[in-house]
């Protein structure tokens, strides 16, 4: 499927053949730390291109030398990591629309293989491609990842870009994310400036909207593992008169049959039974022991809440599921 480029995403393509030519350490506020892992040495120079808001690389997704898909490759630190945890030839697939971009990440790879003696050039496929039509065969990924780049989509296009991951994945493959969230209004004028869009900054979508995207590909799985402050908008510096907060977010969502009932989506709720019984038995497939939380979907913490029982407490949502839930 061949699909025409939006227009808006021109200025996205100069500032990224402009960051590619010329690595820019202040393009993004990446929020997480860079991996250290034993035998691994990450060039200066994909440290300098590390354009992202948050990680999407997890040993926890990594098992079982998985075919890995990233889309859009920056410096191709990401793409070094990921080779870590899977090191066959060709299991793993860079994408990228910007040619500039390609070349420096494939010169990249090539001084991480100068220092790092596990690492073969031939793990990584480098390809030319956008999002919005992958160059992917269907059903043949099991872990995608993107960082901070959806966020440039207007709405229609990132659940364009959201089902072609959908599509190439496997089954119960999984789809790795970052990307900047607000709940801040935004004003016509920032949300239409097409370089801050580019900048990731006026694309971000309130955290709701971003998962009923997701969840509208079909996942039926979706962990909210992250949420954390990213940037802040001040009308002193841009076009709004209200101040934005901008948080960045990571998410994973799983390509699982989608419930009858809707999507599983966790975002750090649990619930905990300390009633005189040894454990609890919503006879839906929920047992909570005595005492002991239980992460659970935002799904089931509603339907205990509603049970209106004196021994069950749910808790708020933290924005950080490590596993171990309900579903």
């Amino acid at each position: 499927m061949i699909m025409h480029t939006p227009d808006y995403l021109s200025e996205t393509h100069n500032v990224y053949k402009q960051a590619a030519e010329t690595p820019d350490v202040g393009l993004c506020c990446t929020t997480s730390p860079i991996w250290q892992l034993p035998g691994l040495d990450i060039p200066e120079k994909m440290q300098q291109m590390n354009y992202g808001c948050g990680m999407t690389v997890h040993p926890r997704d990594l098992v079982n030398d998985p075919s890995i898909l990233y889309v859009g490759v920056g410096g191709g630190m990401e793409l070094l990591q990921f080779a870590y945890f899977s090191r066959s030839e060709g299991s793993i697939i860079g994408v990228d629309s910007v040619p500039e971009m390609l070349q420096t990440c494939s010169e990249n790879l090539a001084l991480a293989s100068a220092s790092n003696s596990w690492f073969d050039r031939s793990f990584v496929e480098l390809k030319q491609g956008s999002a919005l039509s992958l160059p992917v065969a269907d059903n043949t990924i099991d872990v995608a990842a993107q960082n901070c780049l959806f966020n440039i989509f207007r709405e229609q296009d990132l659940q364009v870009a959201l089902n072609e991951m959908y599509r190439v994945l496997k089954p119960h493959g999984r789809l790795v994310m970052s990307d900047p969230i607000s709940e801040s209004p935004m004003s016509e004028e920032l949300r239409n400036n097409n370089k801050l869009r580019a900048l990731c900054l006026s694309g971000a979508l309130p955290l709701q909207t971003y998962l009923d995207c997701i969840t509208r590909a079909g996942f039926g799985t979706v962990e909210v593992r992250a949420k954390r402050p990213y940037r802040v908008l001040a009308p002193s510096h841009y076009p709004t008169k209200e101040l934005v907060i901008i948080e960045s977010v990571e998410v994973a969502a799983i390509k699982d049959p989608m419930p009858t009932d809707g999507p599983c989506i966790f975002t750090g709720k649990a619930a905990v039974y300390f009633g005189s019984e040894e454990y609890f038995d919503d006879n839906n497939g929920h047992v909570l022991m005595y005492n002991q939380p239980l992460q659970v979907c935002d799904k089931t913490a509603g339907a205990l809440a509603d049970l209106g029982r004196q021994d069950i407490l749910v808790t708020e949502s933290t924005y950080f599921y490590d596993g171990g839930g309900c579903c």
